[in-house]
């Protein structure tokens, strides 16, 4: 069993950046692939970004390519997702994702999920 919590968000301006963390607990971290995902009010949740077990692989959302960094610090158990040049459609609760088999951009891939963080980007 793993546990994911998520911390970081808030409400920020259009342009601002914001980095969001999740801890993991309960397993080997480094043994898993993790990932962030979002949901905005009234809209499917969609995937945001992945980081491989290797630290060197990582995927994003055409959406914040260019925008968003995913790192992991496995001696810290910890997972980033920095967000630079944030936009109103960002805005959403970001949830952090874990999967000890497999990675991509499919939700069904991913066993373990977070509580969820509040992104709120204004105009």
């Amino acid at each position: 069993q793993v546990q994911l919590v998520e911390s970081g968000g808030g409400l920020v301006q259009a342009g601002d950046s914001l980095t969001l963390s999740c801890t993991a607990s309960g397993r080997t971290f480094s043994d898993y692939s993790m990932g962030w995902f979002r949901q905005a009010p009234g809209k499917e949740r969609e995937f945001v970004a992945a980081i491989a077990w290797s630290i060197s692989n990582t995927i994003y959302a055409d959406s914040v390519k260019g925008r968003f960094t995913i790192s992991r610090d496995n001696a810290k158990n910890t997972v980033y997702l920095q967000m630079n040049s944030l936009k109103p459609e960002d805005t959403a609760v970001y949830y952090c994702v874990a999967s000890p088999t497999g990675w991509g951009s499919s939700a069904y891939m991913y066993r373990y999920w977070g509580q969820g963080t509040q992104v709120t980007v204004s105009s």
